[in-house]
């Protein structure tokens, strides 16, 4: 593991723009870890030269679970647009100079929004955060190539559950529905991203 300061992870993230054309940098982590809570202080810090696009925008809708029969596993990677997401990560490199819109993921609603963001040419780095970044079935093995680097966040274990149960908590979920949620299927999906681990540029430590 690395120990890293948020300014050293800011400047590592700034090094990327050297790169010709666009970079795009991969936050990865299990439900939980703090991805969201990382990709902000970078897109804090990096200012008007990076753009946000985040995995979540591509859940599929309840509808389409539904009918998938696998609204009990939302979340997991096969409730995901994969398809759609690395359509969208090859976009940033193959037309650079027009407008992306992507979807982003309302929390409220627990759906996906259509064309919810938009990614203007002047951002020259590219942060999208998930759990699947490292995957390599599934499909989401096509997702890697896209990405200069990815960072891989981790955080006590304890305090990983803790937040997803209050997080369910806040969004509907009864606390024993919440805590069976967490447990069920957060965890399941957790294990499977802490296998990525490895595969990861740099560990970054939450506390």
């Amino acid at each position: 593991m690395v120990e890293v300061s948020a300014d050293e992870l800011v400047a590592r993230a700034r090094r990327l723009l050297a790169m010709p054309g666009r970079a795009v940098l991969g936050i990865t982590g299990a439900p939980g870890a703090g991805k969201s809570t990382l990709t902000a202080a970078l897109l804090d810090g990096l200012g008007p030269d990076a753009a946000h696009l985040p995995m979540d925008g591509f859940h599929l809708a309840d509808v389409q679970l539904d009918r998938l029969g696998l609204r009990d596993r939302k979340g997991a990677p096969e409730t995901f647009d994969v398809d759609g997401y690395v359509s969208a990560l090859a976009r940033l490199h193959s037309a650079p100079d027009t407008v992306l819109y992507v979807p982003g993921f309302e929390r409220d609603l627990e759906q996906p929004v259509a064309a919810a963001i938009a990614i203007a040419p002047a951002a020259r780095l590219v942060v999208t955060e998930g759990n699947y970044l490292l995957l390599t079935s599934g499909g989401w093995e096509r997702v890697r190539p896209h990405l200069a680097e990815v960072w891989f966040v981790e955080v006590d274990d304890d305090l990983r559950r803790s937040r997803l149960v209050s997080r369910h908590e806040e969004f509907g979920k009864a606390p024993d529905a919440a805590r069976e949620w967490v447990e069920r299927s957060d965890e399941a999906n957790a294990r499977l991203v802490a296998a990525t681990r490895e595969a990861a540029d740099l560990v970054v430590r939450l506390d």
